[in-house]
């Protein structure tokens, strides 16, 4: 072989390697920008994670407020229903015990209490407005000692 020729194999050969080497590094850059991305991901992601935690905290604790005042409430309710059944029973016994109570009891409403409880079926605010200045309004009673 001739030295010409030894001498571009030589070339070829660094080249070759140099090609090799640049190409190692340039894997080797790739691999250090994945790297660092999966680990900006990893941050993004205990991030959240950190985040969600703690709104899973702070609604059960809410729930749990919740569910105390839902509690308190059925308390409150089941008081309410025992104390109007004793008034219930409470009144029957009256009813029952008391004649002149049955007989103020059955006694029909004067027609200016009637009027007042009379209520059509009313839908809105202006079908309201139009009842209200379209009925009767209660005038005083006429009472003797005035003077």
């Amino acid at each position: 072989m001739t030295t010409l020729r030894q001498a571009l194999y030589g070339a070829a050969l660094l080249s070759a390697l140099g090609l090799h080497l640049w190409g190692t590094y340039q894997q080797s850059q790739a691999a250090s920008a994945r790297a660092e991305r999966d680990a900006q991901l990893i941050d993004q992601l205990k991030q959240r994670s950190a985040r969600q935690a703690a709104s899973i905290v702070r609604l059960g604790s809410e729930l749990a407020a919740w569910r105390v005042a839902q509690q308190g409430m059925q308390t409150a309710q089941a008081d309410v229903r025992q104390q109007h059944a004793a008034s219930q029973i409470q009144k029957q016994e009256i009813s029952r015990n008391d004649p002149s109570f049955s007989d103020w009891g059955r006694q029909p409403l004067p027609d200016a209490a009637r009027r007042l409880h009379e209520r059509p079926a009313l839908t809105g605010a202006d079908a309201y407005r139009a009842w209200l200045s379209r009925r009767n309004a209660l005038q005083p009673a006429a009472s003797g000692a005035a003077d």
